[in-house]
């Protein structure tokens, strides 16, 4: 880290303007392949991160955002008949998340489309690992 403060600013400005701008490629690249399913962003999201059976709070956690905002994209989501809610095995007072069959061949789908072209196909596969341990040190050092 640079000692003389203006420089450290301005390379943390750097920094930060291109993940920003990584980050608003990602979202316009799932936006835009939502759109060819009558998806939402958000729905695409939920849909992309419900890797089996979760709660509420844990695809809120995933999907980064409030439970009440999850709750409003599964709601969405169920009355599409994407998503079900059943009852928690273990705990009696939850509901986990489930596809439906129609759920997961959306979601295969899905998932097809965003690794086309993705912001991220320009980097290699060590090259993303890469990038993401980067990131993971950076936010748990918060």
């Amino acid at each position: 880290m640079s000692s003389d403060p203006e420089a450290a600013a301005a390379a943390e400005r750097q920094l930060c303007g291109l993940v920003n701008g990584l980050s608003r490629q990602i979202e316009e690249h799932v936006r835009e392949r939502a759109a060819t399913l009558g998806l939402t962003g958000p729905q695409a999201t939920a849909l992309r991160e419900l890797t089996g059976p979760m709660t509420m709070r844990d695809l809120a956690d995933r999907m980064s955002c409030e439970p009440s905002n999850a709750t409003f994209v599964v709601d969405k989501l169920e009355k599409r008949g994407l998503v079900e809610r059943r009852p928690h095995p273990q705990d009696r007072r939850a509901k986990q998340l489930v596809l439906t069959p129609d759920g997961t061949e959306l979601r295969d789908r899905l998932l097809e489309l965003l690794t086309k072209d993705s912001p991220l196909a320009a980097l290699d596969q060590d090259e993303q690992d890469t990038l993401q341990g980067l990131l993971l040190r950076a936010r748990s050092l918060h």
